[in-house]
């Protein structure tokens, strides 16, 4: 269960103020329905968690457990480090929109994950614990508990605020957690 917990934890606090966070609120304002795109997220997270899981429990074969303890140790550091540094999401490609939200957003979450640090922190919690499942859950549970209320109050938002000015708001509320997240 600690690999459970930890992984929830570890994966959801990373998660805040992630690119694919702001992906969420934008495929949320796109396309208007919460219920694909969370779909979506979660297999897309499943799919691309799975693959760090297996690869962080290959990587725990490498080295000795002294070793190993320094490697995820530092790993950690480096990962509170990384957290701090403000991610930014490429323009959405107009032809994977033309797919429908369900697509669109298990294609786009999966790049997005793709060396982001939540997938680096899965490979990292995959080698500190024996349990692939409980690891690969942990992580898929601490994403939707990232970006699920992004994508229900983003749908909610975009009836009554036009594109523009949620794209100004969502850069001044990553300014505020990147400043929050440098004096705290």
């Amino acid at each position: 269960m600690e690999a459970l917990f930890t992984s929830i934890t570890a994966v959801a606090i990373a998660e805040i103020g992630d690119k694919t966070q702001l992906l969420a609120l934008l495929l949320a304002c796109k396309f208007r329905k919460p219920l694909p795109i969370i779909a979506g997220i979660i297999i897309a997270t499943l799919l691309n968690h799975a693959a760090a899981a297996w690869f962080g429990s290959f990587v725990q074969t490498w080295f000795s457990p002294e070793i190993l303890r320094w490697v995820l140790g530092l790993s950690f550091i480096a990962m509170a480090i990384w957290v701090l540094i403000p991610d930014k999401v490429d323009d959405l490609e107009s032809g994977m929109l033309k797919y429908g939200p369900f697509v669109a957003s298990l294609i786009l979450f999966f790049i997005a994950e793709i060396g982001d640090k939540t997938q680096v922190a899965t490979v990292i919690l995959a080698a500190k614990y024996d349990s692939l499942f409980m690891v690969i859950m942990g992580t898929t549970i601490g994403m939707c508990l990232a970006n699920v209320p992004v994508v229900l109050l983003g749908k909610l938002g975009v009836d009554k605020l036009p594109m523009a000015l949620i794209h100004r708001i969502t850069a001044v509320l990553f300014l505020v957690l990147g400043v929050t997240t440098l004096l705290f």
